[in-house]
């Protein structure tokens, strides 16, 4: 075999070898985020009493829109959730959540109703029984100030 006929087989060998490697993302798989709320906040099911919790996605391959929410230290599993994805706009590129205020008059605690992840314009929308995340992001909705990274 000549040289003209090996390089364009190493090329394509390593094209092969590079498109089989992981890709290298600032964000690790989890999308994890630390988050200190200053009040109580309503996830779906239960309110999480004012403190510092972790959001990220369920190390799955094939389901991407399960949250798992863990106290501060990841020692105990709060929830695990069922989400939808959503994607906004974020020229910060900084992790946020949407809280719905609505319910604060009536003596509720806000609702937690999307988390959009560091690094992109992706997020995931929390269901709640009831109502729409739709009209809560069209009313009152408000964020968190940014959390920890």
């Amino acid at each position: 075999m000549k040289k003209q006929g090996i390089i364009p087989l190493v090329l394509a060998a390593l094209l092969v070898a590079v498109s089989l490697c992981p890709g290298v993302k600032a964000d690790p798989w989890d999308k994890k985020t630390i988050v200190t709320f200053d009040q109580d906040v309503e996830i779906p099911g239960q309110v999480l009493p004012a403190g510092t919790y972790v959001f990220k996605l369920f190390r799955s391959d094939s389901n991407r829109f399960i949250v798992q929410v863990w106290t501060e230290g990841e020692s105990q599993l709060v929830a695990t959730l069922m989400t939808v994805g959503d994607s906004y706009p974020n020229p910060s590129g900084k992790a946020y959540f949407v809280l719905d205020m609505s319910g604060t008059d009536e003596g509720y605690a806000p609702a937690v109703v999307s988390w959009f992840f560091g690094g992109g314009d992706e997020g995931r929308d929390f269901i709640y029984s009831g109502y729409s995340t739709t009209r809560i992001l069209n009313d009152q909705a408000s964020t968190v100030p940014e959390p920890q990274q």
